[in-house]
């Protein structure tokens, strides 16, 4: 994010072009509110901010415009979360021009980790696509809300005209087909959870399926990819991939390796607790960089985890605690990890209680490298790593797509 200074310059070349009056009716703000931004009474950022620098590219495109020269394609991170699917394009050579972001937890670790000459947008109700800089390829790990199907049908029944607007106003996803529809992108990535293909008997996906094919006429294809393959976690998502012309995209190519004995276990994302990694506070502490104590479940919760299971158990139920060794692979994580981390507790031997994963190892079994910065608490951090993409699937999933995104990016020079 820029800060109050790197702000208050592009105001500044802002006010060279537009009086105070002018600026704030394209701003639709008050004069006041530019003139508390230029004595610095209040912050100017997020979409504001955004809207200005697009006023000033378009009198001067070389002043601030991102430099797209070294890089093969652009593309927009939106519902950004903590950068993971931008981790996986940007290996890819692909620069990001634009990022939508609404918790503010998520943004302070996104801001560590990625120096932009762009500041992060947030609630994306609130963008106008007139913001948005032109793009080669959309990505949006958006989440699902409930779709009104019934409205549909009696529109239908009415004969009145509707389209994707209809079916899908009042969902996030219709932020996505706004953006879409007014921006045109060669392509789009889209990632969301497995049961989105059956929600509500399957109606939910047909929505998203019809707008996005029939109404803004992409050539899409889908697939329930599971980040096994790559990491010792089982965690199946649904992604989603358009193009804006057809293409002969088939996930048959998809280099998946095979799970079996060779499949990524828990031993490598642990701390190994033997000197041989570095100490990183407050995960690991000591001479052998050994896990923090504080990670380790108290006679109570453990006591009060194995009841739980032991009551389910007897009544038939499945729900009950995961335990894992280094040697297995676990359970997804969630973003309610920071709870209990029930669902993937770390064994330590039958005479001790188990313990929780740190913030560092489950960066690790998302595929985040060593490198990235936690600037949160414990629990956000856990809500940011439980809620991100799998790194290393959005990266060979984009490895498919790139010969076609840039054979459309080529068509159009």
């Amino acid at each position: 994010m820029l800060d109050t200074n790197q702000s208050l310059s592009i105001l500044n070349k802002a006010r060279q072009l537009y009086n105070q009056k002018t600026l704030a009716g394209l701003l639709e703000v008050t004069p006041r509110t530019v003139s508390r931004w230029e004595k610095g009474e209040i912050p100017l950022e997020g979409v504001r901010l955004l809207a200005i620098k697009q006023l000033v590219h378009a009198h001067d495109p070389e002043d601030s415009e991102p430099d797209k020269s070294d890089c093969d394609f652009t593309f927009i991170d939106l519902f950004a979360g903590v950068g993971g699917t931008r981790l996986g394009l940007q290996s890819h050579n692909g620069k990001c021009i634009f990022t939508s972001e609404w918790d503010k937890h998520s943004q302070q670790t996104y801001s560590a980790n990625f120096r932009d000459n762009h500041p992060i947008a947030g609630d994306i109700t609130q963008i106008k696509s007139v913001d948005i800089p032109d793009h080669d390829v959309l990505v949006a790990g958006f989440p699902c809300q409930p779709f009104s199907i019934a409205g549909v049908s009696k529109k239908n029944a009415l004969g009145n005209p509707h389209g994707f607007e209809c079916k899908t106003q009042g969902t996030l996803f219709f932020e996505l087909a706004k953006i879409i529809e007014q921006k045109q992108p060669k392509a789009f990535l889209l990632e969301n959870v497995k049961n989105l293909e059956r929600h509500d008997k399957g109606k939910t996906f047909a929505v998203i399926r019809d707008a996005l094919a029939n109404d803004l006429g992409y050539d899409i294809h889908y697939k329930v990819v599971n980040a096994k393959h790559f990491l010792p976690q089982h965690r199946e998502r649904i992604f989603i991939v358009g193009f804006k012309e057809p293409v002969k995209f088939t996930w048959e190519n998809l280099a998946l390796p095979e799970i079996g004995k060779k499949s990524p276990r828990l031993r490598s994302i642990l701390h190994p607790e033997n000197g041989t990694e570095e100490v990183e506070e407050p995960y690991t502490t000591g001479k052998k960089a050994t896990v923090n104590k504080k990670y380790i479940l108290t006679d109570h919760l453990w006591q009060y985890l194995q009841n739980y299971a032991e009551k389910h158990r007897a009544k038939g139920n499945g729900f009950g605690f995961g335990l894992v060794g280094p040697d297995d692979t676990s359970r997804t994580l969630s973003a309610r990890y920071y709870k209990d981390g029930s669902e993937i507790l770390i064994s330590r031997g039958k005479r001790k209680n188990p313990r929780r994963l740190t913030p560092r190892e489950c960066a690790r079994l998302m595929g985040f490298p060593d490198s990235y910065k936690i600037p949160v608490s414990d629990t956000q951090a856990y809500r940011q790593f439980g809620n991100s993409v799998a790194v290393p699937v959005v990266k060979e999933v984009f490895r498919q797509m790139k010969p076609f995104v840039m054979d459309l990016v080529n068509q159009s020079k």
